[in-house]
């Protein structure tokens, strides 16, 4: 059985994270829905092995008002249970803020996370048609061809009503 903890990122975690974000997103920021993160910046949990303190895992997230968006979430031990984690940690942490609503954002291509999160009770509400191909306007990092050889152009919004 695979062992990991949680814990909530610390003012010591920022730099790490930005070299997380630069290895794992080619940058430091993250454009979603035509706005510009720095997840960095924000709340978040991380993932680590019992056995080694390399993190496996980080999700960050942003409440506005009532809901509450996950920004990034990436897990290097797939299959383990990892993600599902952090997606629980967050939930808890929008609930105690009173939030009704989780959402998130993902790229059309990226198969795996459209099964992941529906597999988790998370709905599609929105297509944003374009918002990949504005958004490397703004970050050229941005590949224009995916997973599986999809073309990325759009972003798909899925939601968790709480």
């Amino acid at each position: 059985m695979y062992t990991f903890a949680i814990r909530k990122t610390q003012e010591e975690d920022r730099e790490w994270i930005k070299r997380w974000l630069k290895f794992q997103w080619g940058a430091e920021i993250v454009i979603v829905h035509d706005q510009i993160y720095h997840p960095a910046e924000l709340p978040g949990f991380i993932a680590f092995e019992h056995v080694s303190p390399e993190p496996i895992g980080l999700i960050t997230y942003l409440v506005t008002g009532q809901e509450c968006e996950i920004i990034t979430m990436d897990s290097l031990r797939e299959g383990a249970g990892v993600g599902n984690a952090l997606i629980e940690a967050v939930k808890e942490r929008a609930r105690s803020c009173d939030c009704s609503r989780l959402w998130l954002v993902t790229t059309n291509d990226n198969l795996s996370a459209l099964r992941f999160y529906q597999k988790r009770g998370f709905r599609i509400v929105k297509v944003n048609v374009g918002a990949v191909d504005r958004a490397r306007k703004q970050k050229p990092e941005i590949p224009e061809i995916g997973d599986q050889g999809i073309h990325i152009r759009d972003e798909i919004e899925l939601e968790l009503i709480l």
